[in-house]
């Protein structure tokens, strides 16, 4: 029997996404230049220091930009519902092994949609606290004790931004036939059934 496949995303939002990835290997080694002395060797790949200063905030508005785009098509498939709770609720045991345990959900699961927000939280104040003391465009306008906290908070997203990611990659990994939905745009019928069995019959109508 013929394995019958499903699409999950567009040629645009798969580009998007390759896009805002690559974006952000440039912008985490740019940034991992200034964010220790031992990590400085980085800058190495964009020419030095100096430009590697002056690339990376551009790096960094350009990942914003292509995640605007996809966080104004997919942010209401990501708006949490009541039965996102039982899903959490019963997370460990699809830890163990054991996914009969969980709900049926939609086109995305508790856990997406809580990476895919920690994502835009931390972008925007990567963002906003990145133009606070951005040299020598913005940071005059701001007195120095609101960018030193302008710094710390952009360091501290920036972990939690990278740890988020390193979430989403184990994930896809992890749950086999993820990858495909983000390199072919398609994933097989059995595949939806087992992790997205609310999606599937939508996508074809059945129970």
């Amino acid at each position: 029997m013929a394995t019958r496949y499903l699409r999950r995303y567009e040629d645009r939002d798969r580009m998007n996404h390759w896009l805002i990835a690559l974006l952000f290997v440039l912008a985490g080694l740019s940034g991992l230049a200034f964010f220790h002395p031992s990590l400085y060797f980085f800058s190495s790949l964009f020419g030095g220091g100096v430009w590697t200063r002056i690339l990376h905030p551009f790096f960094g508005v350009a990942m914003v930009l292509a995640f605007a785009v996809m966080f104004f098509r997919l942010w209401r498939e990501n708006v949490f519902v009541p039965a996102d709770r039982e899903w959490v609720a019963k997370s460990g045991d699809m830890l163990r092994g054991d996914k009969a345990a969980l709900p049926p959900v939609g086109k995305y699961n508790a856990g997406q949609k809580g990476v895919f927000w920690l994502m835009s939280v931390c972008l925007a104040v990567l963002l906003i606290t990145g133009v606070m003391f951005w040299q020598p465009w913005f940071a005059n306008s701001f007195p120095i004790l609101l960018r030193r906290i302008a710094v710390v908070l952009h360091a501290a997203s920036a972990v939690a931004l990278v740890l988020g990611v390193i979430m989403h990659v184990y994930a896809a990994i992890w749950v086999k036939g993820t990858v495909r939905a983000m390199t072919r745009g398609t994933v097989t019928e059995a595949w939806a059934r087992q992790n997205h069995a609310l999606w599937h019959r939508e996508m074809t109508g059945k129970q």
